[in-house]
């Protein structure tokens, strides 16, 4: 098994040495996701839109990887403010329904851009027989 980089124009370029999401064998690692849209602009508005973007993003960079939300198994959220928990948290159960994969969330003091969340997530696909 290889690693192999996963890349789409449907969410944003990395910002740094790093990609979008990688896989190996049949999981797929995403980088966490900040509120950028495809172009790299900060989204407006507060925590429900800069959520809202995230999870644009990281559907696009699943979608790349032959995967959906349904296919997570790890979610990382990290917030810069806790008490806005409440609303990142009902945001994030819009997405994935009943599908309900392990997940740990974390106050941050700063993210990238400034943001107010950043999610990373772990996934599985079916390994495609040839």
């Amino acid at each position: 098994m290889t690693i192999q980089i996963v890349s789409t124009n449907q969410a944003p370029a990395a910002i740094g040495p790093y990609s979008q999401a990688v896989t190996f064998g049949n999981l797929i690692f995403t980088s966490g996701q900040i509120p950028l849209d495809a172009q790299g602009q900060i989204v407006e508005g507060g925590i429900e839109e800069q959520t809202h973007q995230v999870f644009r993003n990281l559907s696009a960079v699943l979608e790349a990887a032959g995967a959906t939300f349904a296919d997570v198994v790890k979610a990382t959220v990290f917030i810069k403010d806790m008490n806005q928990f409440a609303a990142v948290n009902q945001i994030y159960a819009s997405y994935f329904g009943d599908h309900k994969p392990a997940r740990s969330t974390v106050e941050v003091a700063r993210l990238p851009r400034d943001v107010l969340v950043e999610i990373e997530l772990i996934a599985t696909k079916t390994v495609e027989k040839v």
